[in-house]
C-alpha cells in the first residue's frame, strides 16, 4: 500500500508491505444511477442519486426512486420499507392517472407548496429533500448521514425557526444511517412552513 499524489501516482517512500491471504477494500459507494441520467432526473450532487419528495417521486413526472438508486443504505430492512413505499405511492399516481385526476388532490386543488428540507452544521444530505405537507399522511421518515464523527451532540429539527426535535446521540459516524420521524400533524400545525432544517448541535 501507498499514499498516491493529485495524479493518483504511488509516493515514494510511503510505501508499506503486508503479507496476508486476503486483501479487503472498503471503499466510497455511490447510487446506480445510469437509468436515472437517461431520464433526465434531477440529481443530488452529495448522494449522486435522484432528488425525491416525501412520496420518493422524482421530478421527472411518474418517476419513482426507491434503495441503493436512491442513495446507499446500510439495512436491507431500510432498502425494503423503502421499495415498498416506493410502490404504494407509484400505484396510487397510476390509479390517479387512469382517473384523469394525476395532479388533483381529494379537494380538487392544484399540487401543494414544496417545502425544501435544509441540511447544515454537520449534517450532509437528506431523502427526502423537499416535502408536500399535505401528502405526508400520519408520519414521514427522513434519512440523513453526518458527515463527521461527533460524539455526544443532539439531532435538532427545526420547522421554520421553531425547534421540535432535540435528541443526544452517544456517537454519530458518516457510516451510519441516522433518521428522525415527523408527523403529518406536526408539520400542518404550521400553515406558513417555509422550510425544515435539520442539524447537529452541542447542546
Amino acid at each position: 500500500l501507498a499514499e498516491v499524489d493529485e495524479q493518483n501516482r504511488p509516493i515514494p517512500g510511503t510505501e508499506e508491505h503486508y503479507t496476508c491471504d486476503t486483501l479487503l477494500l472498503s471503499c466510497g459507494l455511490i447510487p446506480e444511477n445510469e437509468l436515472s441520467q437517461k431520464a433526465g432526473v434531477t440529481l443530488n450532487p452529495v448522494t449522486n442519486g435522484p432528488e425525491v419528495n416525501e412520496s420518493l417521486q422524482t421530478d421527472v413526472d411518474g418517476i419513482f426512486a426507491c434503495g441503493n438508486v436512491l442513495h446507499v443504505h446500510d439495512l436491507v430492512d431500510y432498502v425494503s420499507e423503502e421499495a415498498a413505499m416506493a410502490g404504494r405511492h407509484a400505484a396510487e399516481y397510476v390509479s390517479k392517472k387512469q382517473a384523469g385526476n394525476a395532479v388533483r388532490d381529494a379537494e380538487g386543488a392544484c399540487e401543494k407548496p414544496t417545502v425544501p428540507i435544509l441540511v447544515r452544521d454537520g449534517v450532509r444530505y437528506s431523502v427526502p429533500g423537499h416535502i408536500r405537507p399535505a401528502y405526508v399522511g400520519e408520519s414521514l421518515t427522513i434519512r440523513f448521514r453526518v458527515g463527521n464523527v461527533y460524539h455526544d451532540y443532539y439531532i435538532a429539527v427545526y420547522l421554520n425557526d421553531k425547534r421540535i426535535l432535540h435528541r443526544k446521540k452517544k456517537i454519530m459516524a458518516p457510516g451510519e444511517m441516522e433518521q428522525v420521524i415527523l408527523t403529518g400533524k406536526q408539520l400542518l400545525e404550521i400553515p406558513d412552513l417555509q422550510q425544515i432544517t435539520i442539524c447537529l448541535e452541542e447542546k
